[in-house]
């Protein structure tokens, strides 16, 4: 990928960030997020009356000395969450602008770097077709998170992405063990309800991102012009048309975008799962630290 965002100043500046989970998990241990078990951590939480069984030596003797009573101390259990990141790499999300690429990628990094940085694992999963490839595995830790994104950069992209039926088709989505966030421009025919039902089944966090460049937010065509579908395998391909564009027709496809994003957005919160629409031109931090701030993700 000729042009990328990624460099050490940006991850530098995520540091001070964390992704809120607004659930409680079933991940494994060794996490940073909070559950409602009682385990193993140097918090305390509550006290109980002593069972048949329980370890003697979280006896609090004090208590004894008090009530002549047994009670055994409760400490807070912390779990570790899972980020999975879908990473929409059809043509449309590169092919003709590589800033666009970069830029969902780049969303995907921070993504990923806020879950390794608070001691949380991620994987990606690149869609293309109706699966999902993970080259990478399950990242764990910063060392591992920097070799997965050098590769990253480098995505070709190319061909369509059918995102309900790989999120369906992934063999690695957990139950209720975290957030599942899906960036893609969405700008295809493909039911992307059907994915965040999914999703939802599962009882994990949901987290749609539309990327869109500015042309295709509010695009400046005029007259005579020959449209190629860059997920089209040639020139014949009946997607691509000539037309003649007018003022009216630019004014529909705004409509038929705005009516888009009001639909996922009204989908997406009925559903208690999250959607923003971004512009290649805003800055990553306004999308990071405004955008999802509102949303509640980001801590």
């Amino acid at each position: 990928m000729a042009f990328s965002y990624l460099n050490d100043g940006f991850f530098g500046r995520l540091e001070t960030l964390a992704l809120n989970l607004r659930s409680y998990l079933t991940g494994f241990f060794g996490g940073k997020h909070l559950v409602r078990t009682y385990g193993q951590t140097v918090e305390f939480a509550d006290y109980r009356e002593y069972m048949l069984g329980d370890d003697i030596r979280r006896i609090d003797w004090n208590l004894y000395s008090r009530f002549e009573k047994f009670f055994i101390k409760l400490f807070t259990d912390e779990r570790q969450m899972h980020t999975q990141i879908f990473l929409d790499c059809s043509a449309s999300m590169g092919k003709v602008s590589p800033e666009k690429g970069a830029y969902a990628v780049a969303v995907a990094a921070a993504l990923g770097f806020l879950s390794v940085h608070n001691m949380d694992k991620v994987s990606f999963e690149l869609t293309r077709g109706a699966r999902s490839e993970n080259p990478f595995g399950t990242v764990v830790g910063k060392q591992s998170f920097f070799r997965a994104i050098k590769s990253l950069e480098n995505i070709v992209f190319e061909g369509d992405a059918d995102i309900s039926s790989a999120v369906a088709a992934c063999p690695n989505t957990g139950t209720k063990d975290g957030i599942t966030v899906i960036i893609s421009d969405f700008l295809s025919d493909i039911d992307w309800r059907k994915a965040v039902d999914y999703l939802c089944y599962k009882r994990r966090q949901v987290l749609l991102v539309q990327v869109l460049t500015p042309e295709e937010a509010d695009p400046l065509y005029n007259g005579r012009v020959n449209l190629i579908d860059s997920e089209s395998g040639s020139l014949d391909d009946e997607r691509n048309m000539k037309m003649r564009i007018t003022n009216g027709m630019l004014a529909a496809y705004q409509e038929a975008l705005s009516d888009l994003i009001a639909d996922m957005n009204y989908y997406c919160t009925s559903r208690d799962a999250n959607f923003i629409s971004v512009r290649t031109n805003q800055p990553i931090e306004k999308v990071l630290f405004g955008e999802l701030f509102k949303t509640g993700i980001m801590a």
